[in-house]
This record gives C-alpha cells, structure tokens and sequence, in this order.
C-alpha cells in the first residue's frame, strides 16, 4: 500500500491536482478534502468533469500531475497491484447501473461477492440479505434485472457496493436515468447509509434535489472545483 500523510479523519485530497483524459486538459488546480462521515455533492453540467474526476478517484484513470490521496492511498504513486485492494474500499454507484442481464438480483450481488474473494456460502447468504434489507430488496432477490423497475435496479447497484462495507460510496450521477419522486428515494438510500458513518460522495446535475436533501456541495465549472453555496448553484 502506498503510504499517504493524510489526516486521519480525511478520507479524500486533492493537492494542486490536474485532471485530464486521453490528453484532454479536464480540471486543474483541484485542491478540496472531503472528511470521514461527510455526505457531499459534486455538481455542474454535463462535461465539465464529474465522471472524469470520480474515475481518477478510483484509479480507472491516472492522475496527471498534483496530488490526491484516497482512503490511505496516493494516487499519483499507486502500483497497478494496488489498485483492486483500494477498490474494495470504495463502492462505486453508477447512472447505468451496469447489471448483469442474465442474472438473477441475488446471482448480481454474488457475482461481485465471489469476485472479491468471498468463499463462505454461509457467510455470502448473511451478508446478501443484509444488504438487500438495507436497500428494500430483501424479497425480490429471485428477480431478474428485466422485471426491475430503474430504480430497483439501481438499489441492487447500491446493494453490490454495500457488500464489501466500504469506507466511501462514489455515486456517478445516480438519479440520472430516474424520475423525481425514484430519485428522492435513491438519495434518501445514500443518506441512510451516510448515517451509518460512510463517506458518500455524489457528483449530480439534479439540482431539485439540493432543497430536500441538503448537503455540502462542490461545483465543476470552467476547468476548476470550487465550494458551491445555495445561491451559486444554479
């Protein structure tokens, strides 16, 4: 594990950072901490940087040039070898959901169980209802993706980054694909989980749901990150 001097109660830092993809010039001068516990928005327009930032978080892209540390880890010296063990620090929610079709709600959540090393029948049983509890699923683990609703759908997405009880929950656009009243649900889910003490970070440019489920709020706009408050956010 690369060794970081982060504080102890900071989870994610981002120093003088630069933020680029396929040698497009995304961020720059990207310098924030996020605290252990905090639940906290990232918003802006489409393209101007979200995803891209939440990929370098989770190492699917380099990090050009500064410094980010995430749960312990430096990114600008991570070891490919590394990267799978931070990974399973994090759970990763995504706008397409990205299930698995042809499985069943439980074989979706067992497939990233087994994949992460899970072995225990017992124990992957336990744990694979607990997390379908705690996203309202817990009787409809025989279904298929297909007999879903999307916002069912994007519970079981939530149920698989739960498994492995990670530190933070990295939320790429979450609602983007729902309507309202399924959106207000899906982040009153990540607020719950929020509660429990995780680290919940939300990049969204579902701005209606900053008056019912307020929280501290970054902004992307014209290349850089910046504090947003209620009055800036539109």
């Amino acid at each position: 594990m690369t060794g970081t001097t982060m504080p102890l109660d900071v989870v994610i830092e981002f120093n003088k950072a630069t933020i680029s993809h396929k040698f497009n010039l995304i961020l720059t001068d990207v310098t924030f901490q996020i605290k252990r516990g905090e639940f906290v928005y990232m918003i802006g327009k489409t393209g101007t940087g979200k995803s891209t930032l939440l990929r370098t978080l989770y190492a699917d892209i380099d990090l050009y040039d500064g410094n980010c540390s995430i749960v312990g880890y430096d990114l600008k010296e991570i070891k490919r070898r590394e990267i799978p063990f931070l990974r399973r620090k994090l759970g990763i929610v995504f706008q397409d959901f990205q299930l698995l079709m042809d499985r069943t709600v439980n074989d979706n959540v067992i497939f990233v169980m087994k994949a992460t090393g899970w072995k225990d029948k017992n124990l992957i049983k336990d744990r694979l209802d607990e997390v379908l509890t705690k996203v309202g699923l817990n009787t409809k683990g025989f279904k298929m993706p297909h007999e879903l609703s999307g916002g069912e759908q994007q519970r079981v997405a939530i149920a698989r980054a739960l498994i492995n009880d990670p530190e933070i929950i990295l939320a790429d656009e979450p609602t983007g694909n729902l309507d309202p009243e399924t959106s207000g649900e899906i982040v009153n889910i990540l607020f719950d989980i929020n509660k429990t003490g995780r680290t919940v970070f939300m990049a969204t440019h579902d701005y209606p749901l900053f008056s019912k489920f307020p929280a501290r709020t970054l902004k992307c706009e014209n290349g850089r990150i910046f504090e947003a408050s209620v009055a800036n956010m539109v």
